[in-house]
Order: structure tokens, then C-alpha cells, then sequence
């Protein structure tokens, strides 16, 4: 994992969470790899051995990974790791010598297409902040009309406590155009996603004034691929 947070176009949002408090909040790191073509095997090979390099490092945050399995970035590696403080990400594992690593492992063989920095909204949400470490992830990326962030959270937290399963949304802070959101959706089977899914548009029909764009894509989880995963995390 690159350490250094690559902003792709570095875009600070300016809403509803201004006074929100620091050193209380909880905050991921999504980020997005691009195997090159017919580099895949290659590619996850090289990220093991990243990922042995986190383990004789003493890294010790946890890292998802997945692969996307449906949308228009098949293929593509998603790795995440959620729930630090801010001051966290001013102290990450030996940035140099994880840079070194990643030019050695992980750059021959893919790209890094996406970096960004999410606040976790609770008040919007069902579960801890964490994904729980399921078989599939729904993915959801929401991107909103300029000045209607505030609308937008109103709607969700009116819906918040009608929420039946695992529901996190996400607030971008830096790493793309905004306002932008992101929601994850755990799920034990293929199956399950798509019923979920299936049953959104009550509320896409109420924020749908305000959507500029949403993505939905269902992702699997590679356990080979992940960091300090276990069976009871979060």
C-alpha cells in the first residue's frame, strides 16, 4: 500500500461535518488497483509478497482486499483499511521502505487508479464503521449534484433507524471529484447482494434530485489478499 496519500486531484469537502471532532471520528483509506492486461496472476502474486512485507513490518492495521466482480472495473483490486483516528495517517508503517516494496511487488504488474480519504457517518448508518469481513461487498458510490450534501444526509439519517442489515456510508474528504459517498454493504452470498440491491429504489427515489450519479458494484472478498482479517473482526 503506498503510504503517502496519492489524491487524485485533492478536493477538500466543505459540509455538514466543518465542526465535526478529530479526534473522535473514525476514518478509512479506499484505494483502487488496476492489474495490467494479462498481468493479473502476476499481480496478486507480487501483492502477497507485499503483504508479507506489512507482516515483518509489524504493520498493524488491518487491510481488505477485494476483487471486483461485477462492474465496469472488473478485475480490478479494491483494498481499504477503516476505523483509525486522523492522527493514524500521519504515522503509517515505514513509508520508505513500504514505497520500496511496492515499486519491487506490486507496480510492475498493475496501477494505482484511486486513493481516497472517507469519514465515517454513524448517524447515517448500521454497524461499527468496519465492514464485517463477509464473502461478497456491495459497493455503492454516490455522486452528488454541488451544494446538496447537507439534503443528502438529511434523507439518510431520516432512514437510519428503519436500516435492517449492515449499512456503512462514507463521506469523502480527499481523492476525487465531490461531494461524494460511498456505502458498504457486507453479504454472505452473491444471492443475497443482489436482493438488497434490488430492493434500493425507495430511496434513490427520494435523493434521486440530488444524485449527479451512482455506481453500484458487488465485490468479492480475497481473504490471500487481505491483512489481519480473522473470523470475529471487527
Amino acid at each position: 500500500m503506498r503510504t503517502c496519500l496519492a489524491i487524485l486531484g485533492v478536493v477538500l469537502l466543505v459540509g455538514p461535518a466543518t465542526g465535526a471532532d478529530t479526534q473522535s471520528s473514525s476514518y478509512a483509506r479506499i484505494a483502487v488497483l488496476r492489474p495490467h492486461d494479462g498481468a493479473t496472476v502476476d499481480f496478486e502474486a507480487g501483492y502477497i509478497r507485499h503483504l508479507d512485507w506489512h507482516r515483518q513490518a509489524g504493520d498493524k492495521w488491518v487491510w481488505y482486499g477485494w476483487t471486483v466482480t461485477y462492474g465496469d472495473r472488473q478485475r480490478w483490486f479494491v483494498y481499504a483499511s477503516f476505523g483509525h483516528a486522523a492522527a493514524d495517517f500521519d504515522s503509517p508503517v515505514s513509508p520508505a521502505e513500504d514505497e520500496r516494496d511496492n515499486i519491487a511487488n506490486v507496480t510492475p504488474h498493475a496501477e494505482f487508479a484511486g486513493n481516497g480519504l472517507y469519514e465515517y457517518l454513524p448517524e447515517l448508518s448500521r454497524g461499527t464503521g468496519e465492514p464485517q469481513p463477509a464473502a461478497r461487498l456491495e459497493l455503492t458510490t454516490v455522486e452528488l449534484t454541488a451544494g446538496s450534501a447537507t439534503a443528502f444526509e438529511k434523507a439518510l439519517r431520516g432512514e437510519q433507524s428503519a436500516l435492517q442489515r449492515e449499512t456503512l456510508w462514507y463521506r469523502m474528504l480527499a481523492g476525487g471529484d465531490s461531494p461524494r459517498y460511498v456505502r458498504l454493504r457486507p453479504h454472505a452470498s452473491l444471492a443475497t447482494t443482489i436482493a438488497a440491491t434490488a430492493s434500493d429504489q425507495a430511496l434513490a427515489d427520494k435523493v434521486s434530485s440530488l444524485v449527479a450519479k451512482t455506481t453500484v458494484e458487488i465485490l468479492t472478498l480475497r481473504p490471500s489478499m487481505s491483512y489481519g482479517l480473522t473470523s470475529t473482526h471487527p
